[in-house]
């Protein structure tokens, strides 16, 4: 079984709020858009900040296409983070399925 799960754009947009949601691409990236309430933590600081992502609710980790936040999932999930959900497609799909980004607060 996977350490982790996969979450589509429309399950997140209908649970943001309720989950703990982790943007772990780099700042240029995350200036021209972040999913509103995500929390930026570039995917190499993720080990210096693993207990950002403890705690009682779902994780979700999103980057540009899926594939840095599957890394950070798989290295969450061995630091022993449960609960753990990448999105399908990452910012890319979501933003390609007609849902809204804003701009990240300084």
């Amino acid at each position: 079984m996977a350490a982790y799960e996969s979450i589509s754009p429309d399950e997140l947009n209908a649970r943001l709020g309720e989950v703990a949601l982790f943007d772990v691409r780099g700042p240029a990236e995350t200036e021209r858009g972040i999913i509103e309430g995500a929390t930026l933590v570039p995917l190499h600081l993720v080990p210096m900040n693993v207990d950002r992502f403890r705690g009682d609710r779902d994780v979700v980790v999103y980057c540009h296409s899926g594939a840095r936040s599957a890394q950070a999932c798989q290295f969450l999930a061995g630091q022993g983070i449960d609960r753990l959900f990448n999105l399908e497609g990452g910012v890319m799909y979501w933003a390609g399925s007609g849902l809204p980004l804003v701009a990240p607060k300084d």
